[in-house]
């Protein structure tokens, strides 16, 4: 998995409250392979229209937002369905961090296991990173997920990340390499067990 450190990209603001997992995928593309194709299905239903225009007014079909590498959510971002599927389409996008007053936690756990960041934020702060993206399309946005801060213009916001979530991410973590960081802890508590009860281990068969 890639770390995440630090970012700095253009943003697209989706102020809409409850934006959940069948908005981001649609239901009737979760058997799409892993092979990127998720990219395009990604709010399907927001960005086309029935005959497969795409949405003018949609924020990401905008000609300075197609390149966002950062979304800038309403609250309860991701909520719904627990699909994985969700933050496939978002990564395969280009997407790498959402900033948001709050999430759906599986939503949130799944993104922390693919290399995408869930940046929570005080509803207020929220508010002006919006605000600021709404008077300069062209603004960037840097993330520093070490320092916890989100740099826009003049605004300069702490945001909150689960720790544990925050160490996978930096260091490029899936739940093998979180297992094997904690090897010396695991065979310490081997070999302590061993001792305290050997006749918990099955004795090597005989020849």
């Amino acid at each position: 998995m890639e770390k995440f450190t630090r970012l700095t990209a253009i943003a697209c603001p989706l102020a809409a409250e409850n934006i959940d997992t069948d908005q981001i995928l649609p239901a009737r593309f979760l058997k799409l392979k892993r092979d990127g194709a998720h990219a395009k299905a990604l709010f399907h239903d927001l960005r086309f229209d029935a005959a497969g225009n795409e949405q003018p007014q949609f924020p990401l079909n905008q000609p300075a937002r197609r390149q966002a590498k950062i979304i800038v959510g309403g609250a309860n971002f991701g909520g719904g369905s627990s699909r994985e599927a969700a933050v496939y389409a978002l990564f395969d996008y280009g997407i790498r961090c959402v900033i948001a007053p709050s999430f759906g936690d599986i939503f949130s756990q799944n993104a922390a296991k693919n290399g995408l960041l869930t940046a929570v934020t005080t509803d207020a702060d929220n508010e002006a990173l919006i605000a600021a993206l709404n008077r300069d399309t062209s603004l960037p946005i840097a993330v520093d997920l070490d320092a916890q801060t989100i740099v826009c213009g003049n605004l300069s916001i702490h945001f909150d990340v689960d720790a544990a979530r925050r160490t996978r991410l930096l260091n490029g973590w899936d739940d093998i390499d979180l297992t094997q960081s904690l090897k010396a802890e695991i065979e310490a508590f081997k070999a302590a067990h061993l001792r305290q009860q050997p006749w918990a281990i099955p004795a090597p068969l005989a020849d």
